[in-house]
């Protein structure tokens, strides 16, 4: 029979499991295979320290923390020099935005992992600069210039060829 804290787990990795595997898709830059296991990453750590996780404020914002965290560790950590030797992205899903998402995602998989760490936490996650800053362990000052520069630099990447890609 599982105990209380077991369910109580598993309820949150329901509740929280695809938010967190968004999140991962954008840190890996498209890679499904990468962010299923940095989200997998994220559930095992978040699980050997549930007690504590469970007691504080926001185990979502934990969570989502130890992510950030992972993706960044990961990046620096990688040991293997395995690289594909062909471009053969995941097929998109069907919508008028594929595109745009495609174009999008690979503008954010040219920049480097804490940029698009910060670009993540504040657009897409929709996070203060306070937030972001202590997610990453950045000053306040540092996440603001990081994400000014990786704006500017996605817009250079993308140059007009965004518009031709919004339907208007």
């Amino acid at each position: 029979m599982r105990s209380a804290q077991e369910d109580q787990y598993l309820e949150f990795v329901a509740e929280r499991a695809k938010a967190l595997y968004r999140s991962a898709y954008v840190l890996a830059a498209g890679d499904t295979h990468l962010a299923e296991d940095l989200v997998q990453e994220t559930l095992s750590r978040v699980y050997v320290h549930w007690k504590r996780v469970a007691r504080a404020d926001s185990p979502a914002a934990y969570a989502q923390t130890v992510l950030v965290r992972t993706s960044l560790t990961l990046r620096r950590r990688r040991s293997t020099g395995e690289r594909p030797t062909g471009n053969m992205p995941d097929s998109a899903a069907a919508g008028p935005d594929a595109a745009l998402r495609l174009t999008l995602l690979d503008a954010l998989g040219q920049l480097p992992p804490r940029d698009r760490a910060v670009l993540l936490l504040r657009y897409w996650e929709d996070r203060s600069i306070e937030e972001t800053a202590g997610m990453l362990r950045l000053s306040s000052s540092a996440v603001r210039s990081r994400g000014t520069r990786a704006l500017n630099r996605v817009r250079a990447l993308l140059g007009d060829s965004l518009s031709d890609l919004v339907p208007h």
